[in-house]
């Protein structure tokens, strides 16, 4: 079947939402919202930690917020699009107020504010331990109630529509690729629909499920940056995968792993050994409040030298009924496996997290292919630089949501659908039998991440990855032309195609260089720390 409409946004966390509602509100056009399961199941509803923006001005300020990000980022963070952030997060915050989210307040009314890691001042709005789960709360109960808004839940993007689904060549060196709208996975018939549009929006969250152990659902196979690069599009910055440093450490749960959020070492957990020897102090000034890299890293390098599967956060010190208040879903959730944080460690190790690269879009979040813009996680914004600043990825998506929003509307009116673009093909593929191939292929993109491109790099480690994700390509290429299109085996096409551009773009960067450590090219100075303090 063929579906028309104005506006196609791939993606249904808080970018995707923000910007339907944004263009519903100011547009009679058509809109669709695709979001390949059900919109409680997005990345945003795993946040736990908050949003940073600027609400205090007595002891805070703009630039001190940009200041932060840039260091963060290891200096290379587009100073333009960390302004354009910081600068418009207030009103964001604003919006997201109007449209039902409720942030935790103090007896007077004002935002209760969080400090976390890397931050120089208390800016983080927070409800309790599980932001994220209110805020994609009250964007689905705006969108859901929005009659200009269609949604399609369950629904899968297979391939983003250009030329090439013309006839016309397209390689990467083409200038003027445009996007026609995409093919999508109808769960009910199992046929591949063709939706096209005049402005597609890709929003389709990160990519840690390409690792073992990640924070992220499993559903974050990276499938917005994978379209992409398939279409020829420009992807940057894919070395910059963020680790974690604290998620909970309980065997069988890896996908995702329960995330300790950092809103608790600015409460004021201590990292330590299981014996009760903190460490932190051999890594950095600011102790277990380093950037998580920093933290990340020397947690690995912890458990290396004393052969550990994990190490511990320690709030015991605090006031129990305060860690209660402000931290009920983690302490619930440790409660259930026999572990009482008001009176226990709480056993943490380092789990994929954020991918601060992606889909290079510029100050409108306009991709390097017309028609097509791409926000949130997916993108590379250029706010994060080589590192995330603690809070800054869902301000990021509502900022770039709105200027993404302005920028298509002003433009709707120049394009029209192409009707030219044939239906999927799929004429002597059969049904596929072989599952197992799939899982297995899965299970090993995620062993292939997780052992030679994770949190410590090097050229050889790097280069065996390489070699392993080639052999899963050319497998699951021949396997895919052969069967008709599944959710499974097009999720991980798109996982062994993110493998290879993060494995690809780390063999690049000869330095090591924000969360790009590298144990063959230890000479660039991460942030005031010896590189040869996290050699491993």
């Amino acid at each position: 079947m063929v579906f028309k409409y104005d506006f196609l946004i791939i993606g249904a966390g808080v970018a995707g939402m923000s910007y339907a509602l944004k263009i519903a509100k100011a547009h009679k056009g058509t809109v669709c919202l695709i979001c390949k399961t059900s919109l409680e199941e997005a990345n945003t509803a795993f946040a736990q930690g908050g949003v940073a923006a600027v609400t205090r001005l007595a002891t805070d300020d703009f630039d001190k917020h940009i200041n932060d990000t840039i260091i963060a980022g290891d200096f290379i963070s587009d100073r333009k699009a960390v302004e354009l952030v910081v600068r418009n997060a207030p009103e964001q915050i604003q919006e997201l107020v109007n449209w039902g989210v409720n942030f935790d307040r103090t007896g007077d009314g004002s935002f209760d504010l969080h400090r976390e890691g890397g931050h120089s001042e208390f800016r983080i709005l927070h409800h309790a331990d599980d932001t994220g789960a209110e805020i994609q709360r009250g964007l689905m109960a705006a969108v859901r109630t929005n009659n200009s808004i269609e949604v399609r839940e369950n629904h899968f993007a297979v391939e983003l529509i250009t030329q090439h689904h013309l006839g016309v060549e397209v390689t990467r060196r083409t200038p003027d690729i445009e996007c026609y709208g995409a093919y999508v996975l109808n769960p009910d018939t199992k046929k591949v629909d063709t939706y096209l549009s005049k402005v597609t929006l890709i929003c389709t969250g990160g990519c840690g499920a390409v690792y073992q152990t990640t924070t992220n659902p499993v559903i974050a196979t990276g499938d917005g940056e994978a379209m992409v690069y398939r279409a020829k599009g420009t992807v940057h910055d894919m070395e910059f995968v963020q680790f974690h440093p604290t998620a909970l450490y309980h065997q069988g749960e890896t996908h995702p792993a329960y995330l300790i959020t950092e809103a608790m070492r600015g409460y004021g957990g201590i990292l330590r050994l299981p014996s009760g020897e903190s460490f932190m102090e051999k890594y950095d000034e600011r102790l277990s409040l380093a950037p998580r890299d920093i933290v990340a890293r020397a947690i690995d390098k912890e458990m290396k030298i004393h052969g550990l599967d994990h190490v511990c956060l320690d709030i015991t010190h605090k006031d129990a009924e305060e860690t209660r208040r402000h931290f009920p879903n983690i302490y619930q959730k440790c409660l259930s496996i026999g572990i009482d944080i008001t009176k226990d460690y709480i056993p943490v190790r380092p789990a994929a997290h954020y991918m601060c690269g992606g889909i290079k879009v510029d100050l409108n979040g306009c991709s390097s292919i017309r028609r097509l813009y791409a926000i949130g996680e997916c993108a590379c914004t250029g706010l994060h630089g080589g590192n995330r600043l603690a809070s800054n990825s869902l301000i990021e998506a509502v900022v770039y949501a709105d200027v993404a929003a302005r920028h298509a509307l002003a433009h709707i009116d120049d394009y029209s659908l192409n009707t030219a673009v044939p239906e999927w093909d799929d004429a002597g593929t059969m049904s596929n039998e072989e599952r197992i191939l799939i899982t297995q292929s899965v299970k090993e993109v995620g062993e292939i991440m997780s052992n030679y491109v994770g949190i410590v790099r090097s050229d050889l480690r790097l280069k065996r990855a390489w070699n392993r994700l080639d052999l899963l390509y050319e497998e699951t290429e021949t396997l895919f032309k052969h069967v008709k299109a599944s959710r499974e085996i097009c999720e991980l096409r798109n996982m062994i195609n993110v493998g290879y551009l993060i494995t690809r773009m780390a063999i690049e960067r000869k330095e090591c260089r924000g969360l790009h450590f590298t144990i063959d090219y230890p000479h660039h100075a991460y942030d005031g720390v010896a590189p040869s303090t996290f050699n491993s």
